[in-house]
């Protein structure tokens, strides 16, 4: 290795890009969220606004559930065989039982429109997209 050289490990494929999708989820959501509240639709703000909620639960539980999945799947490498945990498999078993439990229990007890709730749950993949596009557009500038 060069005099004067530090050795920095190569950031994992796609870490900018679930950053930055881990901090659009929520700007769009309360984004959207801020609309309908200047529009003086607090029902629909705060059903955008828990909607977006669990779609970034969704998103962290998603992303806690893969790493779990293939650090355990790595770890076959040395002696000790490292399991991921048990409430790891169950979250990613049952993410979508629990986010449909939470809109029910949201829809039935707070009164708020199903329809905003499921919009705000949009967020993930508006921030989805806007994050990949962005990727794209990225590495293709810096081809040219």
């Amino acid at each position: 290795m060069p005099p004067g050289h530090t050795s920095e490990p190569e950031p994992v494929v796609g870490e900018r890009t679930i950053r930055r999708i881990a901090f659009l989820t929520p700007g769009f959501g309360i984004l959207a969220s801020l609309l309908a509240a200047l529009l003086q639709r607090w029902d629909w703000a705060e059903g955008l606004l828990l909607g977006t909620i669990l779609g970034w639960l969704n998103f962290r539980w998603l992303k806690g559930g893969l790493e779990a999945f293939t650090s355990a799947a790595s770890s076959h490498t040395g002696e000790e065989v490292r399991r991921a945990p048990a409430p790891t498999y169950l979250a990613a078993a049952f993410r979508y039982v629990l986010i449909g439990a939470a809109v029910y229990v949201i829809f039935v007890f707070l009164h708020v429109p199903l329809v905003s709730i499921v919009l705000g749950l949009c967020s993930l993949a508006a921030a989805i997209i806007s994050a990949s596009v962005w990727e794209i557009v990225q590495s293709a500038v810096k081809r040219s």
